[in-house]
C-alpha cells in the first residue's frame, strides 16, 4: 500500500512537472493568446496549415545557445516556398562569385537575351528589398538549379528541391549564358548550364484545395504542387543560422562568403525599400516585414532590425527572420507560414492575406517580441 502511495505521489509530480513546462513553452503561451488575428487562425488551425519554429538565443561570454520551439513543423507537409527560395539562391551566387577570379559582387552583366544590366549586389538588394523575381531569376541563370540544390544539400541544408524560376513555371531546365563586362568595353561570356528536370514531389498535402484556373477555365480537382519548388521549415531556419551564426557551423556546413560578403548580405536582408529608392507609399516598412510590422503602415524604428526573407503565393504566406532590438537587448528566430484560400480554389486570385494571414504573422511576431523583452537571459 505504501509503495503504491509513492508511485502515486511520484506520477502526480512528474504530471506536474510535464505540465509546467508545457506552460512555460513560449511558442505554446503565444498561440494560446485570446488576441483575434492568433485566435481566429489556432481555432482552426489544420485548415490553415500552419508550421512555426522559434529559436531563443542566448549568449554565455564567447558561447550562442539556441533553443528551439516547433510548433506543427514537419518537413513532409509540404507547402509552397514562394519567394523564401530567393534567400539561399542570392547566398550562393555570393558564394559562386568568389570561385571566379574575374567577378565580384559589382560586376555588371545581362542574361543573354534579356535587355536589362544589372550587377550581382543590385540583384540581391532588389530580392530582399521588395522580393523582385526578375533578379532572382538572373541569379538561377547564374548558378543552375542542379548547382543550387546540390551545394544546398553538401552543407546539410535538407531537404530541399529549387526546380523553377519565380514569377512563371518553366520546365525548361536549360539556364542562359550570361554577358560579363570585364571592363567597360570588353566582355565575356558565362555558359548556360542543361539541369536535371524535375521529378513529382513524393509527400503529404502536395495537392491542395479542390479546385484551380487554368487560364479562364475552372478545372474541379485539386491543385498539384509536385513539380514546384520545395523549401520546407527545417532548410530556411538552417540557412538563416549559417549566415547569422557562421561560427556555430563547421567549414563543411557554412557557406564560403568572405566577411564583407556576409555583411553586405546582412544589410540587404533589413535595408527598407525606402532606403534604397523604392516609393515609400507603394513599399512601406512593413511591405516585406510580415512578423511585428506587416500589418501596418508604420515605419520601423530604428532599434529594431529584421533580417528576413518572405514568400507569398497560392494563398501561403511565410517568412524566415532574425529579429534584434538592440536597445533593448532583444534577439531570436522566427519562421512560420500558413495557407489562406478559404474557398479552396487555386489561381482564383482570392486569398485572405490582409483579412488573416499577414495580421497572424505579425501577432506572432510581436507576441514573441514581447515576450523576449521580459524574458530573463
Amino acid at each position: 500500500m505504501r509503495l503504491f502511495f509513492f508511485s502515486l505521489v511520484i506520477c502526480s509530480v512528474l504530471m506536474a512537472c510535464s505540465h509546467a513546462q508545457v506552460l512555460e513553452n513560449p511558442l505554446q503561451k503565444v498561440l494560446s493568446s485570446e488576441n483575434p488575428n492568433i485566435k481566429r487562425v489556432m481555432d482552426s488551425v489544420d485548415q490553415f496549415e500552419v508550421q512555426i519554429r522559434y529559436t531563443q538565443i542566448d549568449r554565455k561570454k564567447d558561447s550562442i545557445i539556441f533553443t528551439d520551439h516547433d510548433f506543427k513543423v514537419e518537413k513532409h507537409n509540404y507547402f509552397y516556398p514562394a519567394s523564401t527560395v530567393k534567400f539561399p539562391i542570392a547566398v550562393l551566387a555570393l558564394e559562386k562569385l568568389n570561385e571566379i577570379d574575374t567577378l565580384d559582387r559589382n560586376t555588371r552583366f545581362y542574361v543573354e537575351g534579356d535587355s536589362i544590366e544589372t550587377t550581382f549586389a543590385k540583384a540581391i538588394s532588389e530580392i530582399f528589398a521588395v522580393s523582385d523575381n526578375h533578379a532572382n531569376n538572373r541569379l538561377v541563370e547564374f548558378l543552375g538549379q542542379d548547382a543550387i540544390n546540390n551545394r544546398l544539400r553538401d552543407k546539410g541544408v535538407d531537404p530541399v528541391r529549387i526546380s523553377h524560376r519565380l514569377g512563371y513555371h518553366s520546365d525548361d531546365v536549360t539556364t542562359k549564358p550570361l554577358i560579363i563586362y570585364l571592363n567597360d568595353s570588353t566582355t565575356a561570356t558565362l555558359e548556360g548550364s542543361t539541369n536535371t528536370a524535375a521529378r513529382p514531389l513524393q509527400l503529404n498535402k502536395v495537392r491542395k484545395g479542390t479546385g484551380f484556373y487554368e487560364e479562364d477555365s475552372l478545372m474541379k480537382e485539386p491543385f498539384d504542387f509536385g513539380l514546384k519548388n520545395y523549401y520546407p521549415i527545417d532548410a530556411q531556419h538552417g540557412v538563416l543560422k549559417r549566415v547569422v551564426f557562421p561560427e556555430k557551423f563547421s567549414d563543411k556546413e557554412k557557406f564560403q562568403l568572405t566577411e564583407p560578403q556576409r555583411e553586405y548580405l546582412l544589410t540587404a536582408m533589413h535595408t527598407l525599400p525606402k532606403a534604397v529608392g523604392y516609393d515609400p507609399v507603394e513599399y512601406y516598412d512593413g511591405y516585406c516585414k510580415f512578423f511585428l510590422y506587416g500589418d501596418t503602415k508604420e515605419n520601423i524604428p530604428g532599434n529594431i532590425k529584421i533580417y528576413n526573407k518572405v514568400g507569398f503565393a497560392y494563398g501561403t504566406l511565410t517568412d524566415c527572420a532574425y529579429i534584434t532590438d538592440t536597445e533593448n537587448n532583444v534577439e531570436f528566430m522566427l519562421s512560420a507560414t500558413i495557407l489562406v484560400n478559404k474557398d479552396g480554389i487555386f489561381n482564383d486570385n482570392k486569398y485572405e492575406y490582409d483579412e488573416i494571414g499577414i495580421p497572424f504573422l505579425a501577432e506572432l511576431g510581436r507576441q514573441l517580441y514581447d515576450y523576449e523583452l521580459k524574458r530573463i537571459k
